[in-house]
């Protein structure tokens, strides 16, 4: 017996088998349901709800009555009314909680409003990822009773006028189901502390006293946490002191460059599962072991569109064009990059999350996180997303033995003309000439428009190899440290002169 079959109640359990229907009637089921319960609401009224509801076509009727937004058009109009404690603006009731989010780039938080209706669809996402686990091979189930580590932000909330803000993860883990209390790590009192120095030491301290069976979070983070660990007890492997180590739940940036370094911990493989959990709802996970991409949640409570990412829909910038061209679901083409809409049970509606994903499987709606609509290079027409940036880093490192954890790149001038300066981490010894000119080639191979340029405007490739404590301590001084926190792989603007900044002091110092 697992540990879904023990702790679920057996009406939830059969909610999950829901009957099988095209992703287009799955889509417009929770169009519709979202529709109905704003509908009432400001936004609801203002954008005509109840004329959406009674058209024949509710999805392109949708589209023409409500215009998209991106964080800044949404709250300057909306949500920053809910912080002043206004009730059924864009969502039924008073929004109690907000992740507070800046993304990898902007340094100001966004507020991001979190529901009842947004975690207890979370949730239950979350619980159909672990129903999934029977479709793997060699699971080791009796492992699902143990301790699972989840190393995410403080259940410390700033407190605010009634309402509380802080990261989803430590929202979430405040409201952490009473099944799951019993296997949930670090425990409440570790989960509140806001110091994350702290809170890393604690984990360690109490390390010997766990049977950890899953870790979760950020990899750089957790790789951190394990390694602080191995260190302070002299082991030869994590495995060591947590024998029964079998899963690790990652999501937010790819994996692969990780790869290396973290597996340099373990004394057996690991199941690694990949999720899609934004602060604006759980958007997608692996549904199949060695799947090519995570399955979108279009049965729950998210209602999704897709803007090609091109030239027509967004400008040099990344920023949204006016009236974009949108599809729904069943209008998507696999291996085309598009950015995310998004509608939800917390009041974003046709909302820009800023990522782009691409259809690996259109039939089973499988996608994989490609980037960011404004962490792409694109100074001359090399249109160079962090997809090629990280396939080209992956090639490189295993043609060179070495592990490289974290990278980031910018463009910059070079005289007349640009260049990409790319800035990588690493602890091991790297020939950085060698591995400029192996990430040069296999872009060229990648990406045709890069090759073209690389022949013209964009006249060379810089790379600087730094410890990767440079990155870490970069973002400990933005105060982005810990929880789910990831350094950006693009670096434009302030951020670029910041780092730039840092990395001078750093040299003098």
């Amino acid at each position: 017996m697992t540990l879904i079959e023990i702790t679920l109640p057996k009406t939830i359990a059969k909610a999950l088998h829901l009957p099988a229907s095209s992703p287009r009637r799955q889509q417009l089921k929770v169009l519709k349901k979202l529709l109905k319960k704003a509908k009432l609401t400001e936004f609801g009224q203002h954008y005509r709800f109840d004329e959406i509801l009674m058209s024949k076509h509710i999805g392109k009727r949708f589209q023409q009555l409500v215009p998209t937004h991106d964080y800044n058009a949404i709250y300057k109009q909306w949500w920053n009314k809910t912080l002043e404690g206004k009730r059924d603006v864009c969502w039924p009731g008073k929004i109690k909680y907000y992740a507070l989010s800046s993304g990898t780039s902007e340094s100001a938080s966004k507020y991001i409003p979190v529901t009842e209706d947004l975690l207890s669809g979370n949730r239950m996402v979350m619980i159909k990822q672990l129903f999934s686990l029977r479709h793997y091979d060699d699971i080791p189930f009796a492992n699902l009773r143990k301790g699972w580590l989840m190393l995410g932000g403080s259940t410390e909330l700033q407190q605010g006028k009634g309402y509380y803000a802080g990261d989803l993860s430590g929202i979430t883990a405040k409201k952490v189901p009473f099944w799951f209390t019993p296997f949930y790590k670090p425990g409440k009192k570790i989960a509140k502390m806001s110091d994350w120095n702290d809170k890393i030491e604690e984990i360690v301290e109490q390390a010997p006293n766990w049977d950890i069976s899953f870790v979760v979070g950020v990899p750089a983070w957790i790789q951190m946490c394990m390694e602080k660990i191995v260190e302070r007890y002299k082991l030869a492997t994590i495995h060591d002191i947590w024998p029964n180590l079998s899963f690790f739940v990652h999501g937010g940036v790819s994996f692969e460059p990780y790869k290396k370094g973290f597996e340099k911990l373990l004394a057996k493989p690991l199941t690694y599962i990949e999720t899609y959990l934004a602060s604006e709802g759980f958007i997608a996970y692996q549904e199949r072991q060695n799947a090519k991409g995570m399955k979108l949640s279009i049965n729950d409570h998210i209602f999704f569109e897709f803007v090609p990412f091109d030239d027509k829909n967004f400008d040099s910038d990344g920023n949204l064009v006016e009236n974009p061209t949108t599809y729904m679901i069943h209008e998507v083409e696999e291996g085309r990059d598009y950015a995310i809409l998004l509608s939800t049970s917390a009041g974003a509606w046709r909302y820009l999350i800023g990522d782009t994903v691409r259809f690996v499987d259109a039939e089973r709606c499988e996608i994989v996180i490609t980037g960011r609509t404004k962490h792409f290079l694109s100074l001359v027409g090399e249109h160079l997303s962090v997809d090629n940036m990280s396939k080209a880093l992956q090639l490189a490192t295993e043609e060179l033995n070495v592990s490289i954890p974290e990278f980031t790149v910018a463009g910059v001038p070079h005289g007349s003309f640009f260049a990409h300066h790319w800035y990588v981490a690493s602890d091991d010894h790297v020939d950085a000439a060698l591995l400029r000119n192996k990430i040069d080639q296999h872009l060229k191979e990648l990406n045709d428009d890069y090759a073209v340029e690389r022949a013209s405007a964009l006249k060379e490739v810089y790379l600087d190899v730094l410890p990767e404590q440079t990155f870490m301590d970069f973002l400990e001084s933005k105060g982005k440290i810990g929880g789910q926190h990831k350094f950006p792989r693009v670096l434009k603007g302030n951020m670029l002169q910041d780092w730039k900044a840092f990395l001078s002091k750093t040299t003098i110092s």
